[in-house]
């Protein structure tokens, strides 16, 4: 009997210690994306654009895609050609500042 009632007050204990902790932090924040860290970070094509790029058109716009002949996405000048034309595919908010910023670069 003992037992149980220590065990039912740690429990509420570090229950209430853990919902303090997280109070005022959203739920969804440990499931965004980072953010780019600002204006001076660099943006690059091959480690920060391409990657995107493989994942949401990969089956179109690189080699053997039926648009990779006239908008091959392997490539960085197809992306500066484009330019924000690309987001009325790609939606998110975090691939669309790092695009975004790749193109600042340029």
């Amino acid at each position: 009997m003992k037992f149980r009632v220590v065990l039912l007050l740690l429990c509420t204990v570090l229950s209430s210690y853990s919902c303090a902790r997280m109070k005022g932090a959203p739920v969804a924040a440990a499931y965004t994306k980072p953010a780019p860290v600002g204006p001076e970070t660099k943006v690059s094509f091959e480690n920060d654009i391409q990657p995107i790029l493989k994942a949401k058109c990969q089956s179109c716009h690189f080699a053997g895609g039926r648009m990779y002949d006239k908008l091959p996405f392997d490539r960085a000048e197809t992306i500066k050609k484009l330019g924000t034309k690309l987001f009325t595919r790609i939606r998110d908010e975090h691939d669309q500042k790092l695009i975004s910023q790749f193109l600042s670069q340029s």
